[in-house]
């Protein structure tokens, strides 16, 4: 047989332990034990349970053979009565003579096959005539015969003289102090790691945009270091984002400003032949600064609320229909998720707008995912996406390659912009090849966490 190599059986195992924190604490405190006990179980009966077992048979085996040698030498009714007496007040043996009987032929062994061998080895040490013996007829007694001219001279004896019954006891203590053991470790090791779940979903809530004011440092030392670096370093995100909101709405009216001036002076300019184009110009021009906006913004401070499903995607197909495109709508109804409304419809918005903005049909669909997620689906009809650049299209200000942007308003940051949306929900956005030939979409949002 081929073995297999050290480096495939480090695999093999590692593939199967724990991928936890609890499960790997909890295999490093009940590996040992276990190991211990069983070292601790085996030395003991190997040095302690056998060598008594082995003397006690040894004891036992001496007074059959005593109780054998005393009626052969006087094989009378009034000897064979002294014997049994004797037997029976000194040593706890109950003997019996069972004339013209032959010894059974059948052995009779039990499942601890040690007590057998044991006995087995005593009597042949000291009986010298053939003999049968039975441990599991009796649960309290064994039955030892011996053959004899005449007849079958029969034994019961008490368990405890050929056997240490009492070795079970040692092992339900030790398994007793094992479990209490066992027990206090969990409940250790699971407060420690909860400290641990705590701090990774407080980590996890603040990615999505969720705060989470009752997170307070709990558990050892070294997680409470970590919380509270987590804590400060969570106020520098909050405060650099406060800084960069105010930034930024100074900068949309710093901008806006001149651009309302523009439109009043072009409302009552007289009319001239490049009205039309300026107009467009500063049209797009709005566009791009929202875009821009929206962008570094990302409404990240917006709260997490439930959004009826079908709602929103029929709001984002109704934009769609806007444009121009057919709009297919396919969501069950009564489905909600906890979202952040605006953002979430932004992102749903530009994946929408893409996709009627390069096809003529468009299908909006949702469904509940069996992890308990929801996922939303934008497919078109269109030129589509290369497998190779769909990376690139995540990519802020990305435009892609002439025939699908050619013509198109934008900055090429729609796709960015949703991308971000749905990680800031704790999902993403996959693409891939729509039945209907385009481009098709796929947000992938995960199940709410409790």
């Amino acid at each position: 047989m081929r073995l297999m190599p050290f480096n495939v059986w480090t695999r093999w195992i590692k593939r199967r332990l724990p991928t936890s924190l609890w499960g790997r604490s909890l295999l490093i405190i009940i590996i040992p034990v276990l190991i211990m006990q069983g070292a601790v179980t085996f030395a003991f009966f190997d040095a302690h349970w056998q060598t008594v077992t082995s003397r006690l048979s040894e004891s036992l085996a001496g007074d059959i053979a005593w109780a054998a040698e005393s009626y052969r030498d006087d094989p009378s009714p009034e000897n064979l009565a002294v014997i049994i007496d004797r037997a029976e007040r000194n040593m706890q043996l109950s003997i019996a003579f069972q004339e013209d009987a032959k010894l059974p032929e059948e052995e009779r062994r039990g499942a601890i096959g040690v007590v057998d061998r044991t006995l087995e080895s005593a009597l042949q040490m000291r009986v010298r005539e053939p003999f049968w013996f039975d441990t599991t007829r009796y649960p309290a007694y064994v039955d030892i015969r011996v053959q004899e001219e005449g007849g079958v001279l029969r034994i019961i004896a008490p368990r405890e003289r050929a056997v240490a019954t009492q070795a079970h006891i040692f092992v339900l203590w030790l398994m007793g102090a094992t479990g209490l053991l066992l027990a206090v470790a969990v409940i250790f090791i699971r407060n420690q790691v909860r400290t641990i779940e705590r701090l990774a979903a407080a980590a996890e809530a603040f990615g999505r945009g969720e705060s989470v004011p009752r997170f307070k440092p709990h558990g050892a030392r070294e997680v409470r270091a970590a919380a509270s670096a987590f804590l400060e370093m969570r106020s520098r995100i909050q405060r650099h984002i406060d800084q960069r909101t105010a930034m930024l709405a100074s900068v949309s009216h710093d901008l806006r400003t001149p651009l309302t001036r523009l439109r009043l002076e072009l409302a009552l300019a007289p009319p001239f032949k490049r009205a039309d184009a300026m107009r467009g110009d500063l049209d797009e021009m709005e566009h791009m600064i929202d875009e821009y906006l929206a962008f570094a913004r990302g409404e990240a401070g917006e709260a997490a609320q439930p959004v009826n499903v079908r709602e929103a995607l029929e709001r984002a197909a109704a934009d769609a229909r806007g444009i121009g495109a057919e709009v297919e709508v396919d969501a069950p109804e009564g489905l909600s998720v906890p979202l952040r409304p605006l953002a979430f419809r932004r992102a749903l918005s530009n994946l929408t707008g893409n996709a009627a903005s390069h096809g003529e049909h468009v299908r909006l669909s949702a469904r509940a995912l069996a992890s308990g997620g929801v996922e939303f689906v934008v497919e078109d009809d269109g030129p589509g996406i290369p497998e190779d650049m769909h990376d690139e299209a995540f990519r802020p200000f990305s435009r892609l390659d002439p025939s699908r942007s050619q013509n198109r308003k934008g900055v090429g940051l729609g796709m960015a912009i949703a991308r971000d949306v749905a990680r800031g929900h704790g999902g993403d956005i996959v693409l891939g090849r729509s039945e209907l030939g385009g481009l098709k979409a796929s947000i992938r949002l995960p199940a709410p966490k409790e």
